[in-house]
């Protein structure tokens, strides 16, 4: 059965017909039960149509799409013909629903995307080839819709199939068809049409019926991300997951990735059924002869070289409001691993319409962009073309837990692999009991003139009176020297504040107490520093108010401001988030530098003991 299922989209501009496609193919083909008949007819009386039958409203099932005639949601469809069993996943074709039709299109072996016969190849048509490319579907159709409208011009259908094969060049596509349609009036699509006499080949559902989409994956050894251990009682101690390319069978050995543990095979089970061996698309649990560490997320392999690394180059799909800068950290998930990770660098985007590759500092909604990642430890995966599920990615927004990107992997970038850290004999416990303390950082945030140096200075005075190993990172000083490449736009800020939090944690590791004055206005970024530096992470929030701030303007920046003259000014042009729950809060507007100090001092007792 599964080798005989097809799972296709379909897909393309606004309005061109894609509803209405799928749900003529139902229709004709007499895969409707009666009373799914009936209601269509009854429902289409008062549709768009005047009466006659509205074939999306098979598909378009929300109030929404009804009211609006355009489709929101994915609508997936199940359905088998005496030659073939079908999942169809019918997306939308506005931009700003973009993410659904890519989520769509994460599960499909085949494209079918409509292109209007009387406006042609247009912007979302090229938009939407390309989404299906990244997502690693090599088979395409194209169903040049509404030709009852250009009266069946062959003329006009041949500008179109040029204009699609030139689209198509610049992929690396398996098969490529071209059909001229009718959805409304059913032309080509289950029936040859009388109406084009010119086009002599298979009609939509026929082609579909016999297309060869399997993958001729024979060279690649077993892979399965490890999904669940099931541990049912003291007796039985399974790994399930499904398998992702390869043969398994009882007896051979298995390597554990990353670990490079390997065991033996004992047992596979299908559910709960026995088997001797199995392959790709299975879903098993596989018993193993050694009890070594397995766990989800790790990859179980046999004959095959997966990469093991914590650098990737990837190609990913922008689907958040807010815009990606390098520097942001996400949650990655690759396979069944989830891990955090941080976008280090946009190499370019894509030119939706030519295909170019255009320079970025900042990608948007529905770009496709080719960036370098970096990820918090070594995990495993695999080039998209070699394997999907081990070569495709999301990225997570650590904050609201939406997926803000999806992906894939292109390469390894090696540089990650020639790296390892290095353990010393002195420990950092070893330097704190030296000095006598904790080590810990210090973090002053608040409006440029909050008094956030004044306060580091001279809390370092007193802990240094007290016998306390300490250090300033002053935010002017820091840019003189270590930052000076950076300047104030979004993606200099976040780098910034990063690489401050890991010279903060060298410190920490020597022993020190780290004060740090900086604006840093983002939560993100401050969060992202918290977790570079770890739990000995002390945020102090200035709050004084930007009133305050304003009149005292020791450097003038807020007049240049208000002037223009400076841009991105925190507080004028640029935005500050104050933080939602600081460990210490200070207004240098309401008590005065002693007390203040004080405040600071009393929130840092466990840290000086």
């Amino acid at each position: 059965m599964e080798e005989n299922l097809l799972k296709f989209i379909t897909c393309g501009s606004v309005d061109d017909g894609k509803s209405t496609l799928i749900g003529h193919m139902l229709y004709d083909a007499k895969l409707l039960f009666a009373d799914q008949e009936k209601a269509l007819e009854l429902d289409s009386k008062v549709g768009s149509r005047e009466g006659k039958i509205d074939y999306s409203l098979l598909l378009d099932g929300l109030m929404a799409e009804r009211e609006q005639g355009i489709t929101i949601d994915v609508a997936y469809r199940y359905f088998s013909t005496e030659r073939r069993s079908f999942i169809v996943a019918d997306t939308p074709g506005h931009e700003e629903y973009t993410r659904n039709m890519a989520v769509g299109a994460s599960f499909a072996s085949l494209a079918v995307i409509l292109v209007d016969a009387s406006q042609g190849v247009l912007v979302q048509t090229r938009r939407h080839a390309r989404i299906c490319s990244l997502m690693g579907i090599r088979h395409f159709v194209f169903a040049v819709n509404k030709m009852d409208l250009v009266h069946y011009d062959q003329m006009k259908f041949k500008k179109i199939e040029k204009d699609i094969k030139i689209l198509m060049a610049e992929f690396d596509y398996g098969t490529l068809k071209i059909i001229p349609v009718s959805a409304t009036e059913g032309d080509n699509i289950t029936v040859k049409s009388a109406k084009m006499p010119w086009y002599t080949k298979e009609t939509l559902l026929a082609y579909l019926e016999e297309i060869d989409v399997k993958e001729k994956d024979e060279w690649k050894g077993f892979s399965m991300p490890v999904q669940r251990v099931c541990r049912p009682n003291h007796n039985f101690r399974g790994f399930q997951g499904q398998i992702s390319s390869g043969e398994i069978a009882v007896g051979d050995t298995i390597t554990v990735m990353p670990s490079r543990e390997s065991a033996k095979v004992t047992n596979i089970f299908q559910g709960d059924v026995p088997v001797e061996k199995s392959g790709s698309g299975q879903a098993v649990t596989i018993q193993l002869d050694t009890e070594i560490d397995v766990s989800r997320g790790c990859i179980l392999e046999k004959d095959y070289e997966l990469s093991v690394g914590n650098m990737l180059a990837a190609s990913i799909l922008w689907m958040d409001d807010s815009r990606l800068v390098s520097g942001r950290i996400f949650w990655l998930k690759i396979g069944t691993q989830l891990i955090p990770a941080t976008v280090m660098n946009i190499k370019y985007k894509i030119d939706v319409n030519s295909g170019a590759e255009v320079y970025a500092d900042a990608i948007f909604k529905n770009e496709i962009a080719f960036c370098e990642i970096s990820v918090g430890s070594n995990i495993v995966f695999d080039k998209f073309e070699n394997n999907r599920e081990l070569g495709s990615l999301i990225l997570i927004d650590r904050v609201t837990n939406m997926t803000s990107a999806c992906g894939v992997v292109m390469y390894p970038l090696t540089r990650g692999g020639n790296i390892t850290w290095h353990n010393m004999d002195i420990t950092k416990e070893m330097r704190e009991n030296a000095m006598e303390q904790k080590s810990a950082t210090i973090w002053m945030t608040g409006l440029s003139g909050a008094g956030k140096s004044t306060l580091a200075n001279e809390v370092e005075k007193r802990l240094f009176a007290m016998g306390k190993h300490t250090m300033i990172l002053d935010g002017d000083n820091v840019r003189m020297g270590l930052n000076k490449n950076l300047g104030f736009a979004e993606n200099d800020r976040i780098e910034n504040i990063r690489r401050i939090a890991e010279v903060s944690k060298l410190m920490n590791d020597a022993g020190l107490l780290v004060l740090t004055s900086f604006i840093s206005p983002y939560r993100m970024d401050r969060r992202n520093a918290k977790e570079i530096i770890g739990q000995n992470f002390v945020e102090v929030y200035v709050s004084t108010p930007l009133e305050e701030c304003e009149k005292r303007d020791v450097k003038g920046l807020y007049q240049k401001a208000r002037k223009g003259q400076i841009a991105n000014f925190t507080g004028i042009s640029g935005k500050y988030e104050e933080p939602e729950n600081p460990d210490i809060v200070v207004d240098t507007s309401k008590h005065s530098l002693d007390e203040c100090v004080e405040i600071i001092l009393e929130g840092l007792k466990p840290y000086l003991s």
